[in-house]
C-alpha cells in the first residue's frame, strides 16, 4: 500500500475534497463548504480529516460530538474516492479519527446507515472495523429503508 498522510482538513482543501465527493454518492460537492465552515472557524464540536496517497487528496472523514452527551461522537460522513477504493484508506482514516477522538476524550462513536442493498459494503465495512450494530428504526429513511446505527466503544 502507498504511503498515507492523513491530517486535518484546511481551507485549501475544499476544491480536493469536492473531487472526491464528485466521483461517490455521499453528497453533493456544494454543500462541502458549508459543512466544513464550523471547523474551520475553530469549532472544537467539529472534526475533518483527509487522506492523502500518491500526493492527491483521497478521502474525507467529518464527526461531530453529540449535543447533550459525554464523550459521544457521531461520524457523519466517510468517503474514498472511487480511484482510490479498496486500498485500506478508509479503515486507516476509521481508525485515525478514532485516535483523534480518543485524544478529546471521546467515549464512544456511532454511525448511521441504510439496511438497503446498495449500503451493505458500508455496513460489512464498519462491522469489520469494530463497529457493532446498536439501533435499527424501520422505515426511518423511507418506507422499507431502516436506520442502522452502528457504535463503537473507545475506551
Amino acid at each position: 500500500m502507498t504511503a498515507l498522510d492523513i491530517r486535518l482538513c484546511s481551507g485549501s482543501d475544499l476544491k480536493g475534497l469536492g473531487k472526491v465527493l464528485d466521483s461517490i454518492d455521499l453528497f453533493p460537492a456544494e454543500m462541502l463548504p458549508e459543512l466544513m465552515s464550523p471547523f474551520l472557524g475553530g469549532d472544537p464540536a467539529d472534526l475533518w480529516l483527509t487522506c492523502l496517497s500518491e500526493e492527491t487528496l483521497a478521502a474525507l472523514c467529518f464527526a461531530r460530538a453529540e449535543r447533550l452527551t459525554q464523550g459521544t461522537w457521531n461520524m457523519l460522513a466517510l468517503g474514498v474516492d472511487a480511484g482510490f477504493q479498496g486500498r485500506g484508506i478508509g479503515a486507516a482514516l476509521v481508525a485515525a479519527l478514532e485516535e483523534q477522538l480518543r485524544a478529546r476524550g471521546a467515549r464512544i462513536v456511532i454511525v448511521d446507515t441504510s439496511s438497503t442493498g446498495p449500503y451493505e459494503m458500508a455496513r460489512t465495512f464498519y462491522a469489520r472495523n469494530g463497529y457493532r450494530e446498536e439501533a435499527r428504526i424501520r422505515d426511518f429513511w423511507a418506507e422499507g429503508d431502516h436506520k442502522i446505527t452502528f457504535r463503537k466503544a473507545l475506551r
